[in-house]
């Protein structure tokens, strides 16, 4: 097919398009609102993503160890955590440090800390945090500290609790609630490109209905199925571009207002920001779909009520 037809067929298929009426509309209306629901996905996804990791940058195995261990038992543990391959980085808090610690956060708490003077003695324990290179590598790190035989100083063991597992369901869950939403998500993206395709089942409808008297010409002069069917196709995709591009345009300003003001909800992740430092994948993405949506409605459509 040379571009002179391809070119008569994107006109006409314009001609189609604006000679819809209410129906185009319809179909631009519901395609927008699809293609508007995947680009909430998209920054949904991105919001929930961002949380997550900065749950998991703050997460780390906090190690405590009973007020009797010895300064040499501890430090040979942390040698032997350091060589461990999944560990990043450990630090050691002893006890005087921690009590310093406690005291600084509850320096306007005076009741708390005339009880801890009446002690007399410092009841905190020494610790150390260990961060994990990725935080898929807790896990056997935290199997290491329970399991391992020379963590033990004279037949007793020097930790008195890992609060590991802990944070470790707190990350489950959330990743757990990313994925329900992600897949509800999908199935409202599917219901509402279910209600765009039966949409511009009728716009094609109508429009080959309209058309009838131009397609008998067509024809009779010979022309081609793919010429008589494109520009009906043609139609579809421009309803399908023009809901993504709608969809494009909103969001600038929707996404302008909400990142300043939202910043400080989302741990600093900035709607506006992602969305103008993505926004080639989400042009990609977004146009992809609305022309997918347009397309294949179109596609199916003339296969059913054209028979040529």
């Amino acid at each position: 097919m040379n571009w002179t037809n391809i070119r008569r067929m994107i006109t006409a298929g314009a001609k189609n398009f604006s000679r819809g009426g209410a129906v185009t509309v319809a179909t631009v209306v519901i395609m927008t609102v699809t293609v508007g629901i995947i680009a909430s996905l998209i920054f949904l996804s991105a919001i929930l993503t961002s949380t997550l990791g900065a749950i998991k940058d703050k997460v780390d195995i906090n190690v405590y160890f009973v007020t009797t261990a010895s300064d040499t038992d501890i430090q040979a543990l942390i040698a032997k955590v350091k060589q461990l391959p999944e560990v990043d980085t450990v630090t050691y808090t002893d006890r005087d440090q921690a009590l310093a610690d406690f005291k600084d956060r509850h320096a306007s708490d005076q009741l708390t800390l005339q009880a801890l003077n009446e002690l007399g003695d410092n009841p905190l324990d020494a610790s150390i945090a260990i961060k994990a290179k990725d935080p898929s590598e807790y896990g056997a790190i935290a199997d290491f500290l329970q399991s391992d035989p020379a963590l033990s100083a004279g037949g007793a063991s020097i930790i008195d609790r890992v609060n590991y597992y802990q944070n470790q369901t707190v990350i489950d869950r959330l990743t757990g609630a990313i994925r329900t939403t992600e897949h509800a998500g999908i199935v409202i993206v599917i219901l509402f490109a279910l209600a765009s395709i039966l949409i511009a089942f009728a716009t094609i409808r109508l429009a080959i209905y309209s058309s009838r008297d131009e397609i008998g010409v067509m024809r009779l002069v010979g022309a081609s199925n793919n010429y008589i069917r494109g520009p009906f196709i043609v139609a579809g995709v421009m309803a399908g571009l023009l809901a993504a591009f709608i969809v494009l345009v909103v969001l600038f300003p929707v996404t302008w207002y909400a990142g300043g003001a939202l910043e400080s909800w989302l741990a600093g992740f900035n709607l506006f920001t992602y969305y103008i430092h993505d926004f080639p994948l989400i042009f990609l993405i977004l146009v992809g779909s609305g022309v997918l949506l347009g397309g294949l409605a179109s596609i199916i459509a003339v296969r059913r009520y054209l028979k040529v």
